[in-house]
């Protein structure tokens, strides 16, 4: 009982970080790596980048919208090292 305790304390920490990926520098794996972004999204991505920002990135690649930023920015996308304003993230804030 006392080792499955202990992985738990060693393991909630970890899950509770969320990763943050840049879409104007991340690779392709990175991207693929979101739920949310498959290949043909992160084929888009790749070939209109550099974003200024989110209005910019929603503007340039079709297939993202409100709903899909919001969800994307809560996985952890970034744009210009910024969130989607009023999303929330996977730890919660």
């Amino acid at each position: 009982m006392r080792r499955r305790g202990l992985l738990l304390w060693a393991v909630t920490p970890a899950l509770a970080q969320q990763a943050e990926v840049e879409v104007n520098t991340a690779t392709r794996a990175e991207l693929e790596s979101l739920p949310g972004l498959g290949p043909a999204l992160v084929q888009r991505l790749l070939a209109a980048r550099p974003f200024a920002d989110w209005a910019d990135l929603m503007r340039r690649v079709a297939g993202i919208r409100t709903a899909t930023a919001i969800k994307l920015s809560g996985a952890g996308l970034r744009v210009a090292g910024q969130a989607y304003p009023g999303a929330v993230n996977a730890s919660g804030s």
